[in-house]
């Protein structure tokens, strides 16, 4: 669709007569839209610019600048601003004091502005004509193709921060990096930038409780970010020097909690992938194009949860691994068409991906990553709600399911979590062994977490009898922030997921 539309665009010149994608977003700009067309005027005798305008203006719709709030159960906005203390531990404790005092609270969208309604003409101009300056200044350069250009080197913002002019300060900032490298090849140049622009912004895990992002002005004052705040700088630094490199994320990794993001090197058609420090269940890239083809894009008046309704990514998870479909055929409840397969993080099922229902009620989940414990969930609105067992997809590509009505085992528990290590931090936690005198719950999935018993660690391990040898299991402490892992039980032993 990309490199159709700018061969239209090419091929005209501005007109009253727009290319219907760029009509419709004008049409969304309200009071905005004369700036919006101040800049399809200034490029209206420079083909390849007013190509690039438009594809701005007609994949502009869904970008804004978000504002995050704290809030609780009934909607409520709790105060709380993380960089108004010290350290994350700091903060985190008034986080859970503040849960203690309101319940449950939740980081929450609390204002958006859509730059269809708020950017403004020179601002977009400066942007464009940098970006070209950089994409025919450099000897890399003649290797991207326009499209690729468009997609990569030419859009104004990272994800969801401020709008602030960044690309001169950048250009500047890597000048005597770029005049070193003598290459035509954009993956070697970008090595070079992503490696100078890593000592502009360091990891500080804070701004895990501080989710509105960054803009490149803020970013220089404080040096410190979470993933998505380092990913948005490195990729201005990658756009000001015409080097290809995209930001890829997983919304919720598959074997620990959280989620993460980062910037990847691209070649020349814009593929690329890097290494990855746990087991994803799918990786997506963002993009500034709108993918017509996205639930966010088809899915009309049903709803869907945060991560998966947005139309700015597309799924890159055959660029990183070995990956399976997976097809599901649950009973439908009355009005449902989408269904999606979720993974354990954080104490909780969160959608990974999502199908549309095909013939005979089917629902096949594409590209699936291997290794990994998944639940078929619907989704209402507000929860997701279970449509099926558990099944884990193995590392040969196949599925085994998990009901919970096998023959039954024993299973002698040594500890609720395996080791891990932080893909922010490099710090790796140790095995979550049990500790001595300290009460755990036993839960298995059942249509939800249902109790299976409890007991009182001592010496050796915690044992539990007559528990179905299939079901998916979960060791909680009493008191817990429950953030412990799932598991199987395999020759009466924890299995990890």
């Amino acid at each position: 669709m990309r490199t159709a539309f700018a061969l239209l665009a090419l091929g005209m010149l501005a007109t009253a007569a727009e290319p219907p994608e760029v009509e419709a977003a004008l049409g969304k700009a309200k009071a905005n839209r004369a700036e919006l067309e101040k800049v399809l005027a200034h490029y209206a005798k420079d083909p390849e610019k007013l190509a690039a305008a438009r594809f701005l203006v007609a994949n502009m719709e869904g970008h804004g600048y978000v504002v995050f709030g704290l809030y609780d159960k009934e909607g409520n906005e709790i105060p709380f601003e993380a960089l108004d203390y010290k350290s994350f531990k700091e903060a985190e404790a008034r986080y859970d004091a503040l849960e203690k005092e309101h319940g449950t609270l939740e980081f929450k969208r609390k204002t958006f502005t859509p730059d269809l309604e708020a950017i403004k003409a020179d601002f977009l101009i400066e942007n464009i004509d940098l970006a070209f300056e950089a994409w025919h200044g450099h000897p890399w350069g003649k290797e991207i193709p326009f499209d690729v250009f468009c997609e990569t080197i030419l859009p104004y913002r990272g994800s969801e921060e401020p709008l602030v002019p960044w690309r001169r300060a950048c250009r500047e900032r890597l000048q005597e990096t770029c005049a070193s490298l003598d290459t035509t090849s954009p993956e070697a140049a970008g090595r070079a930038v992503l490696g100078a622009a890593g000592k502009w912004i360091g990891f500080d895990e804070v701004y895990y409780l501080h989710p509105t992002d960054q803009g490149y002005d803020e970013m220089c004052r404080t040096r410190l970010g979470r993933c998505e705040d380092i990913s948005n700088m490195m990729s201005y630094a990658a756009r000001a020097s015409a080097v290809l490199s995209s930001t890829d994320y997983t919304p919720a990794w598959a074997d620990r909690d959280n989620n993460h993001a980062w910037e990847v090197l691209l070649d020349a058609q814009g593929r690329g992938k890097a290494g990855l420090a746990h087991r994803a269940a799918k990786i997506y890239r963002k993009t500034f194009s709108i993918q017509r083809g996205s639930l966010g894009a088809i899915r009309g008046d049903e709803p869907a949860p945060r991560w998966l309704s947005g139309t700015h990514f597309r799924d890159v998870t055959d660029q990183y691994l070995s990956a399976t479909d997976v097809t599901v055929t649950p009973p439908r409840p009355e009005g449902r068409r989408f269904l999606y397969l979720s993974v354990f993080n954080g104490g909780e099922w969160v959608a990974i991906h999502w199908a549309d229902r095909g013939a005979l009620d089917a629902w096949t989940f594409t590209a699936m990553g291997r290794g990994v414990a998944y639940l078929p969930a619907w989704y209402d609105g507000k929860d997701l709600l279970p449509a099926a067992p558990p099944l884990l997809l193995l590392d040969d590509g196949t599925v085994r399911q998990l009901p919970g009505t096998g023959a039954k085992t024993t299973l002698l528990a040594t500890a609720t979590s395996p080791k891990k290590r932080s893909p922010d931090t490099n710090v790796t936690t140790p095995v979550s062994y049990l500790v001595k005198g300290r009460t755990y719950e036993l839960f298995r999935w059942n249509d939800g977490w249902k109790k299976e018993g409890e007991g009182v660690a001592g010496e050796g391990p915690l044992a539990f009898e007559g528990l179905p040898e299939d079901g998916l299991y979960w060791l909680v402490g009493k008191g817990s922030k429950k953030l412990e892992r799932i598991f199987t039980i395999e020759g009466g032993e924890q299995r990890w997921w």
